[in-house]
């Protein structure tokens, strides 16, 4: 066992390491159950083992670190820092989550994991970054993000957004509507994201003035963007010659981010993705940089990108209420102990918006959720609703007979 003592600066006050009612101590106790923590005035004792001692000296360092940047402590940063100091090689929660990318109404954006704060650092030091990754890993955001910190810092005069309309087949002149409503669907997901970073009211005069422009990939065709930002989103579906396009649109003094999912490519009659290709082609070029970011990134505990569409939690206890321990803090169970006689739901839930262009046309507008019911037991766990339906037929032969 091993004492080690942490003095926490008086500049730093000590509610702001520990918590309102103590809850970031709460999380790390958690995390460290083999270690005893003890807090008097602003010293911090460990006694535990050295290698949990050592991991914890480290978190509260850096927990410093994100205070002295001006930003809050929360049990969310707390559980983010401690799942950084977890990976090898170690990364630093302080760089990391006290790096602010834009602010806007009193709202900042900042990466959340190590892996994002990579991406945006290559944005920052190449001209081209392709993102690759699954929908979620906030790939698109951050670009956006850093796009607008760009334009405010006066480092371009405009930013280009773009996007393949695959689903119009680019035919977007059989639509009906006016240009803009012909595409705004398609593009919806790049003015979600701008609404975030700049003021609503300003984004109609700066789309006005050119000073943000918005369009399809196609009407990139035969133009040379200079002192731009320009961002490419769903770039994998986009076909090689697309691809090759786009890239040569860029000019002197610009910057591009192209943005995608290979494993997602809506491409019609079985065409090679041009992203895929032009990572084959470009990977290990100067000034060039392939960044991929994992479904990993998105559901980690401080991202939880899977929210957009499973807006519940996956479980809950069971008791005397249908949901009697709601309001139990997850800071007070987090890591405790399954004993015989606990009771929980298990009910995961997919839940798609009738607008939501991110899902399979077929799938939205639709919900599903599927709950059992698990007994904890001295030797394991009973399902006590194994007997019940679940497959869609038996579910419609079940609610038959009580029509």
């Amino acid at each position: 066992m091993e004492r080690t003592l942490i003095t926490i600066p008086p500049a730093i006050p000590m509610v702001a390491v520990v918590g309102a009612n103590d809850a970031n101590m709460l999380a790390v106790e958690a995390a460290f159950p083999s270690v005893n923590i003890t807090v008097r005035g602003n010293e911090i004792t460990l006694r535990g083992p050295h290698i949990d001692c050592q991991q914890l000296e480290k978190l509260f360092t850096e927990l410093m670190v994100i205070i002295r940047s001006g930003q809050p402590v929360n049990v969310d940063s707390v559980i983010r820092s401690i799942g950084m100091l977890a990976q090898t090689p170690q990364d630093n929660p302080g760089e990391v989550l006290s790096l602010n990318i834009v602010s806007n109404r009193g709202r900042t954006i900042r990466p959340k994991t190590a892996n994002q704060k990579r991406y945006v650092d290559a944005i920052e030091e190449n001209t081209i970054t392709f993102g690759i990754g699954p929908a979620g890993t906030g790939k698109t955001y951050l670009a956006m993000a850093k796009a607008v910190a760009a334009l405010q810092a006066k480092k371009v005069n405009r930013i280009v957004l773009t996007r393949p309309a695959v689903e119009a087949g680019e035919h977007l002149g059989f639509l009906p509507g006016s240009l803009s409503e012909k595409i705004d669907p398609y593009l919806r997901p790049l003015f979600d994201a701008l609404h975030d970073m700049i003021d609503i009211d300003s984004i109609p005069r700066l789309m006005q003035s050119g000073v943000i422009e918005v369009a399809p990939l196609a009407f990139m065709r035969g133009r040379t963007l200079n002192d731009a930002f320009i961002i490419l989103d769903e770039a994998q579906n986009t076909t090689p010659e697309q691809m090759k396009m786009f890239l040569t649109r860029l000019g002197f003094g610009s910057k591009m981010v192209i943005t995608g999912d290979v494993t997602q490519t809506d491409l019609p009659n079985g065409q090679r993705s041009g992203l895929a290709i032009i990572r084959d082609i470009l990977n290990g070029v100067d000034d060039i940089s392939f960044m991929e970011l994992t479904a990993e990134d998105s559901l980690k505990p401080e991202n939880q990108h899977h929210r957009r569409w499973m807006v519940h939690g996956t479980s809950h206890h069971l008791g005397l209420d249908v949901h009697d321990c709601a309001q139990a803090r997850r800071e007070l169970y987090l890591e405790q102990e399954l004993k015989p006689g606990m009771i929980f739901t298990i009910e995961p839930g997919l839940y798609f918006q009738p607008d939501d262009l991110l899902v399979p046309e077929e799938l939205r507008g639709i919900g599903v959720r599927i709950e059992d019911d698990v007994l904890v037991t001295e030797t394991g766990v009973e399902n006590l609703s194994a007997a019940l339906p679940r497959k869609p037929d038996d579910v419609e032969a079940w609610m038959a007979r009580f029509a």
